[in-house]
């Protein structure tokens, strides 16, 4: 064992247990006190932030008045850390935590990770904050510059709501909607923009907190009897079935329920390496290995399906546009979402508008359950379905030599390296692919970022391995070195609260996905393909990756370039992280995507 990954001594159990303030008198009652307390009221456990002034008195709120408890400040050294660590936080217990960002330069730097969740359909209050609105209280420059009419507006095309309340009484209110908003499908971040000046504001007393337990998300809405009765006899009746199994819940029991829904119905499930674990890949009705894109097998599936259900697909249009082109879908399809109640003009995440026959305006896990009800009084299932032989043969891996490391290897020896154990894997790289990884639990696996924003990776393998510090399930990622290096100070939070997790960087010492882009571009103009690696290679001099790691007080390993040194190393970093430590391993990988699964957007072309 090398000395890197000896147990930290002193390390911190837990976010709960280091910066404790110490106890202090108060003078008074301020507007910010306020929105420190409803925050406790809403019960937000957490409020990742990088420090700024234009939020001073929350801080001091947050610090002073509440102890750093409920919520406790994790401090981020970048706001788009701070945003990413919320989003893996929801990814995993599809709650929001509170995000403060300072003024509009903070904004401005969270953008980018506030897309994501966006596009992730994961909920999470943001609260920003302004200079003084009263410009007779405004400093001289600096809350000139850091002053904005509408804040809102730089991200309002990416975010369900958002207000700027003028009184401590009126934050109350946008606190409460803002929360409810989140957290009502189609989740998404919200945003609240306080007044320094307000936050600075003496009280004369602390406002009565109204009780929010009476400001709760409304509960799911089921489409019309009618209409489920008719879906469920539409899947009843259907010879060649097929679930497209997208967003659904991390609850074990609504992953059982949908266990239940395609046994009930004897249909081939397909499911999708951007989102989250939606059924076990080892159950039988499992179909193809899952990618970003479907394999051809699952294209051929579609077309020889007669129903085919959604169950809130990502891109249910353009699914069908590549399996039926441009004619008609031959099955009969049922949509299950909410999603329409979230598109804008701005954003086309929305995707292509898809030919539906049956569409219920609901969230898939409820309106499961109600198709299995339904089908309980209907009587279930005459025969089985999909006679004959099935088209669900694993795709063939990425072959290579057995001197270079591939991706595939690097996951056969992650999978050894972490048997029998309780592993949620936060993300793989653009060369990750279905068959490489078992899926048997819905925190097996929690898809990718939602808006394909490099430097995402660190930040949300943060907010997971929070979300999981209390349980036995390890968070691991598998990310490339372009978006480890984005995103890589968001370690030094982990390491400095105490949050045991496992980075594996697959470094193919490239931002490869655009050498494909580049050779594409060279043959279609019958230009030298040998120049696609230019611009792109981050080489001379090589970055020790390991040693950002450890800069942060993590355990850094690698680089580990040889096949026969990449086990023990994997078995090394998986003891050090099971010990409590921050752990990352630099792994050379040969470049190249698995051409049958791969969820990277572009096939490399022959």
């Amino acid at each position: 064992m090398s000395a890197d990954t000896e147990p930290r001594r002193n390390a911190p159990p837990g976010p709960a247990d280091i910066e404790r303030p110490l106890p202090t008198g108060s003078d008074g009652t301020w507007g910010s006190d306020v929105v420190a307390h409803m925050l406790r009221a809403l019960d937000l456990p957490y409020a990742a932030l990088n420090p700024g002034a234009s939020y001073r008195g929350l801080h001091d709120s947050l610090v002073n008045e509440l102890g750093n408890e409920r919520p406790q400040m994790l401090l981020c050294l970048h706001e788009e850390h701070a945003v990413a660590i919320a989003h893996g936080w929801a990814k995993v217990t599809e709650r929001p935590m509170a995000v403060i960002l300072h003024s509009n330069v903070g904004l401005m730097h969270a953008t980018m990770a506030i897309f994501n969740a966006w596009c992730d359909r994961v909920p999470m209050l943001l609260l920003g904050a302004t200079g003084p609105v009263d410009a007779a209280r405004r400093r001289p420059w600096i809350d000139w510059i850091h002053t904005a009419k509408d804040q809102g507006a730089l991200i309002r095309s990416y975010t369900k709501w958002d207000d700027q309340p003028a009184s401590a009484e009126a934050a109350i209110e946008s606190l409460l909607r803002a929360m409810m908003i989140a957290d009502t499908a189609p989740r998404g971040p919200t945003y609240v923009c306080l007044d320094a000046g307000l936050q600075e504001m003496r009280l004369d007393n602390l406002p009565s907190l109204p009780d929010p337990a009476r400001f709760r998300p409304p509960p799911s809405v089921l489409p019309a009897p009618a209409m489920i009765e008719q879906a469920a006899q539409r899947l009843l009746a259907a010879e060649r079935p097929v679930i497209l199994a997208g967003r659904v819940s991390r609850t074990e029991a609504d992953w059982a329920q949908r266990i239940r829904l395609a046994e009930a119905v004897d249909a081939i499930v397909l499911t999708d390496l951007k989102t989250a674990a939606a059924f076990p890949t080892t159950h039988p009705l499992h179909g193809p290995p899952a990618g970003g894109n479907l394999v051809e097998q699952s294209l051929q599936i579609l077309r020889e399906a007669d129903v085919i259900l959604s169950l809130d697909w990502v891109d249910l249009g353009g699914t069908l546009k590549a399996a039926f082109g441009a004619q008609k879908v031959a099955a009969t399809v049922i949509q299950v979402s909410l999603d329409q109640h979230i598109h804008n003009g701005w954003s086309m995440d929305h995707q292509g508008l898809p030919q539906v026959d049956l569409y219920l305006m609901a969230e898939p896990d409820p309106t499961t359950a109600a198709l299995l009800a339904a089908m309980e009084r209907l009587g279930g299932r005459a025969r089985p379905a999909w006679p004959g032989d099935r088209i669900t043969s694993p795709a063939v891996p990425f072959s290579g030599t057995d001197d270079v490391i591939s991706v595939p290897m690097l996951a056969a020896a992650l999978a050894e390296a972490t048997a029998g154990q309780e592993i949620c894997l936060v993300r793989g790289p653009n060369a990750w692919a279905g068959h490489l990884w078992t899926i048997e639990h819905p925190l097996d696996y929690l898809g990718i970022d939602g808006g394909a924003g490099l430097g995402s990776g660190p930040g949300l393998v943060v907010g997971a391995a929070l979300a999981l510090h209390d349980t036995s399930r390890l968070a691991v990622a598998v990310m490339g070195d372009g978006d480890y290096l984005m995103g890589a100070t968001a370690l030094w939070t982990a390491a400095h609260y105490g949050l045991p997790l496992l980075i594996v960087i697959a470094n193919n010492q490239s931002f490869y996905n655009d050498e494909v882009h580049q050779e594409r571009m060279a043959r279609q103009r019958g230009r030298l393909v040998a120049n696609k690696w230019i611009g792109q290679h981050i080489t001379g001099p090589d970055i020790d990756l390991a040693m950002l790691a450890r800069s942060q007080g993590a355990v850094g390993l690698g680089p580990i370039s040889q096949p026969d040194a990449l086990g023990a190393a994997l078995a090394e970093a998986v003891a050090a992280a099971r010990r409590g430590n921050v752990v990352v391993v630099d792994v050379h990988v040969r470049p190249g995507y698995d051409p049958a699964t791969t969820r990277n957007m572009l096939r490399p072309t022959a």
